[in-house]
This record gives structure tokens, C-alpha cells and sequence, in this order.
């Protein structure tokens, strides 16, 4: 597991590149304010409930939660199970959405 700025990562995403980004908060959560992740609650890939996304296992994965705390756990389990290049957004959706305000 590598770490992700969000600053990294906006740059990333304003230039369009194509990213493999997983949210791990709870859906209540991700209603509340998303970047547009794909949800994959931490506990489901606790269970190794990650059928939607095995095909990610050889691209680079950037997993955030709200802060950076369940992300890292996320990312430690789903090397794991096999996927190979994890990156921990540090911060999470706070951090990105701090950003977000400042621009």
C-alpha cells in the first residue's frame, strides 16, 4: 500500500485520466457528499464480498473512507486478497472535500 494526496489525486482526475476509485464508508455516508467512487462498504470487503471489482486486482486502486483510517484497513485486505498496487487516499473525503472549498 502506497499513500495518494488529494491534491494528486485532483490533478489525476482534472486531466482525466481513467481511475479505479473505491469508497468504503457506509452508504448513509457516501449519500451525504461522494466523489463518485464505487461503494464497497468496509465490512463488505472484510467478508471478501468484492465480486464488482476483481478484475481491479492489477490496476492501481485508490481507496478513501471519510478520514484515511477504514481506508487503510480496506487496502491492507484487499492486498490480501490479491490485488497488487493499493493507494490510501490520505485524509479521505474530508481532506478532498477541504480542497474542493478552497478552489
Amino acid at each position: 500500500m502506497q499513500d495518494i494526496s488529494v491534491h494528486e489525486l485532483k490533478q489525476r482526475k482534472d486531466a482525466g485520466e481513467e481511475l479505479y476509485i473505491i469508497d468504503v464508508r457506509e452508504p448513509a455516508e457516501y449519500e451525504a457528499v461522494n466523489m463518485g467512487a464505487i461503494l464497497i462498504p468496509l465490512g463488505q470487503i472484510l467478508n471478501a464480498q468484492i465480486d464488482e471489482i476483481e478484475d481491479w486486482k492489477d490496476k492501481e486502486l485508490i481507496v478513501h473512507c471519510r478520514s484515511g483510517v477504514r481506508s487503510v484497513t480496506a487496502c491492507v485486505m484487499l492486498e490480501q486478497l490479491g490485488f497488487t498496487n493499493t493507494k490510501n487516499l490520505v485524509g479521505g473525503i474530508l481532506a478532498w472535500e477541504a480542497l474542493k472549498n478552497q478552489g
